[in-house]
């Protein structure tokens, strides 16, 4: 198996938490946090980063309700930006379940620094984490 690199977002309206890894080791690190404006990036901070980590493929978290049915306009919407991300930077997107993404993002922050590590943008970047490590486990379990 070749190592690439895996870009995740993790899509939001207000927020955007973005997250790289490597599939040789199946682990992410989070990266930053985009602010959006009714679910719109400033494109050029996420085209930054796709020029400095180049990744092999990008990863954008599905939501949905607990029995996998897509969400009233959310759904929609990641999928759009999924869509918008391979449209202007020619990387091919996946989309991927995020069921429980942010609990499980909270619960690791909480363990490793508090409340206090519970900012908006620390989740968001977490739940990009969770995202990405669990597309490495559905890849290459």
């Amino acid at each position: 198996m070749s190592n690439q690199t895996i870009m995740a977002f993790d899509y939001g309206t207000k927020s955007i938490g973005s997250a790289i890894g490597q599939t040789i080791t199946g682990t992410a690190s989070p990266l930053k946090a985009f602010k959006a404006v009714d679910g719109i990036p400033k494109w050029d901070e996420i085209e930054k980063l796709i020029k400095e980590w180049q990744p092999n493929l990008i990863v954008v978290g599905l939501p949905t309700d607990m029995e996998g049915k897509d969400l009233t306009t959310i759904t929609t919407r990641a999928k759009k930006f999924g869509n918008r991300l391979f449209g202007r930077f020619g990387v091919t997107v996946e989309m991927h379940d995020e069921r429980l993404s942010t609990q499980e993002a909270r619960a690791e922050l909480f363990s490793m620094g508090g409340y206090k590590a519970l900012t908006k943008g620390n989740v968001d970047c977490q739940s990009a984490v969770v995202i990405l490590e669990s597309w490495f486990e559905a890849q290459y379990g």
